[in-house]
């Protein structure tokens, strides 16, 4: 199996922005697809958005119109544009691979997003 390698974390003030890579061989590959989930400190992990092999984006209604999901297949790398960032989007970001794939990956420590008021 293949662990997933996010990056991109930080800490910014509201308003700006931050964007979070995951990278594996395989994952943008056919039948495959990734999905960013999110917890906040004393919450339940909270689904954020995923990017499905042939480019299908969706989004969870706390991001939706401020993060852009989007994937690299030449080099295997699932995007997580973060606009617009609000103290509330503070959390632990992770990446999963999608069902169809999960065998292929191990799901790897996530990046901490802050957002300062």
């Amino acid at each position: 199996q293949m662990l997933l390698a996010v990056s991109g974390g930080g800490s910014v003030q509201a308003g700006g922005s931050l964007r979070l890579s995951c990278k594996a061989p395989g994952l943008t590959g056919k039948n495959c697809g990734a999905h960013w989930y999110r917890q906040a400190q004393g919450q339940q992990r909270e689904w954020v958005s995923t990017i499905t092999s042939s480019d299908e984006a969706t989004y969870g209604d706390s991001v939706k119109g401020r993060f852009t999901i989007s994937q690299d297949k030449s080099t295997d790398t699932v995007y997580l544009q973060m606009d617009s960032l609000k103290p509330e989007d503070t959390a632990l970001y992770t990446c999963k691979s999608i069902q169809a794939c999960s065998y292929l990956f191990v799901e790897a420590r996530g990046t901490r997003v802050t957002v300062s008021s």
